[in-house]
């Protein structure tokens, strides 16, 4: 295979369409799509579009993936021809089986005039296809503000700017094979199987044993990255983003930003990598170097938490730290990431006096590195905090005891929220509670409940499962818990031994529960014997606290340190 970048002016030849593949088929939608692309993004150097694969057949290129694009850009340049004479266009396109359709392609470059081709497009389909995309790039270009001159602009940016990635195949490859694998659910080519193809290349200045080598590291690599493990505790990106996992590499060695409009950006970037440097094997060793760090992190057990905790609560980027780790030693390295982790939780105040609505940023990641934390301190080393679990799906900070009816609003959430008390209920021995579970099963049973009297029962059965008549603490971190995002209003607003009933299911069910959120609703910080284990009392919030700010007391002395 050969691969290069070609400006859209450079393409020369002649194209032609075999007979597998249908005709020009680009509706006015995707021709808009294609010039609106070119004039906004345009303005950086080196904007690519899609790649335009072929293969040489003896003084004709097989276009195999690329004839819509090709076709569009061919008909744009005969329209800028029109005011700007000197616009040449050199290359054509025939087609292996549709003669006529390369006849009126042929018709737009003769200066026809707009209703001889109009008439002329509803004798075949693809005839229509090409002549709407024809009537489209013209309309775009006179409803301009000024047409001449943004048609000059048009053409200095499709000379200066926009490119092509032009895959040339190998002679033996199997057209149609190449073709249907590009074409089945339109997966474009990605910047992964364009990097491998510049070094898998004839004449790259690799070697071919260097080649079978870079072959057998690329399988291995991708194949370890594919271990969600190790793929979400260095990226909090989803799995689906990257068809190719190595990819990333590739970004983090390009230095390519989220947002970065250029798809094809890391491509470039090691194609220029890769024609300055003497010995292009050299490129593929930094591949090496950063895989092996990153695997080096992951089974060192401090960094795998520290490393992960930090991407995870989104406080450092993986480059970031990449970065740091080149211009340190191992032990200073160690050193700033606990700096790191240390400034993600400063708080001038005790932390209980942070606050739902006011810090809700701030008291999710004191949770997670609680969490994190609690894990890495554990005895058992192999234990480890599972960032894949964790990252799969979305969290949010769960009132461990609640209190309101905020989203009941329908009769239906209301009855489900009183069913789910009910058993709570009936596990607390008091006089006046047979009386409380009459009502409630009266009014479960109401066809017409009203919302007086639902807001009467909820009331008294947060009392009776309310260990404390002062609710101040409702909102603070001492009554917060890491729990999976949840649209049940019912569960939500639920008193602690419902949430605890809940938890106990979905633990037993085999489902992730946050390590330090299983020890909350088993109990486990409760420094004195349980005696109220259907309430989240005053004891269990103190000793929760307490158990928070010993695990994490390292990070808090150091923000105190640093403030001296």
């Amino acid at each position: 295979m050969n691969l290069s970048t070609k400006g859209i002016l450079e393409i020369k030849g002649d194209f032609f369409v075999p007979r597998y593949q249908r005709g020009y088929r680009w509706s006015t939608e995707e021709v808009t799509l294609l010039l609106e692309d070119i004039i906004n993004n345009g303005c950086h150097k080196n904007y690519c579009l899609q790649p335009i694969v072929v293969k040489n057949n003896i003084n004709q290129y097989e276009l195999i993936d690329g004839q819509q694009r090709l076709t569009t850009l061919y008909i744009l340049l005969i329209c800028i021809k029109k005011f700007l004479p000197m616009t040449k266009v050199n290359f054509s396109i025939a087609y292996e089986t549709r003669s006529e359709t390369e006849i009126f392609l042929g018709k737009l470059n003769e200066n026809r005039s707009t209703e001889e081709l109009k008439k002329e497009s509803d004798k075949n389909i693809d005839f229509h296809f090409i002549y709407t995309a024809y009537e489209t790039i013209n309309k775009w270009i006179s409803n301009r503000k000024d047409p001449q001159g943004d048609t000059i602009n048009l053409y200095n940016i499709l000379n200066n700017n926009v490119k092509v990635i032009w895959y040339e195949a190998d002679k033996e490859v199997d057209s149609i094979d190449l073709f249907t694998r590009l074409n089945i659910g339109r997966i474009p080519l990605t910047n992964a199987e364009l990097v491998r193809a510049l070094f898998l290349s004839r004449n790259n200045g690799i070697d071919e044993y260097r080649q079978i080598e870079i072959a057998s590291e690329w399988d291995r690599m991708e194949q370890e990255l594919r271990d969600d493990s190790f793929w979400y505790f260095v990226t909090n990106e989803k799995t689906a983003n990257y068809q190719t996992r190595i990819e990333l590499l590739f970004n983090l060695l390009a230095s390519r930003e989220k947002n970065c409009k250029e798809k094809y950006f890391t491509f470039f970037f090691f194609n220029a990598e890769i024609q300055k440097i003497e010995n292009k094997y050299d490129s593929w060793k930094n591949v090496i170097f950063l895989f092996l760090k990153l695997k080096e992190w992951y089974k060192n057990r401090s960094l795998y938490h520290k490393v992960g905790y930090l991407i995870a609560s989104r406080n450092s980027t993986l480059k970031e730290l990449l970065i740091e780790s080149d211009s340190k030693k191992k032990k200073e390295f160690q050193s700033m990431l606990d700096e790191f982790i240390a400034q993600s939780i400063k708080y001038d105040k005790a932390f209980n006096e942070l606050e739902y609505t006011s810090h809700y940023d701030k008291i999710q990641r004191i949770l997670l590195l609680f969490n994190v934390e609690s894990i890495l301190k554990n005895k058992d080393n192999t234990l480890r905090f599972p960032f894949d679990k964790y990252k799969k799906e979305s969290w949010s900070l769960e009132h461990i005891h609640a209190q309101n009816s905020e989203g009941l609003n329908t009769r239906e959430k209301q009855k489900e929220w009183l069913r789910l008390h009910l058993e709570s209920l009936n596990k607390i021995s008091a006089t006046d509670n047979k009386t409380l579970i009459t009502e409630i099963e009266s009014a479960i049973a109401d066809e017409n409940l009203k919302i007086e009297i639902f807001d009467r029962l909820l009331d008294k059965t947060i009392q009776r499962l309310s260990p404390d008549s002062d609710h101040s603490y409702m909102h603070q971190l001492s009554n917060m818990a890491l729990l999976k995002t949840n649209n049940n209003a019912a569960l939500n607003n639920a008193a602690f031994d419902v949430k605890r009933n809940k938890i106990i299911k979905l633990d037993k069910d085999g489902e992730f529960i946050p390590f330090c959120t299983r020890m909350v609703f088993l109990k486990y910080y409760t420094l004195s014997e349980v005696n109220q284990l259907h309430f989240w009392g005053e004891a269990d919030r103190d000793a929760y606290m307490q158990a928070i700010n010993d695990t994490l007391a390292p990070y808090i002395n150091l923000t105190k340190d640093c403030n001296k």
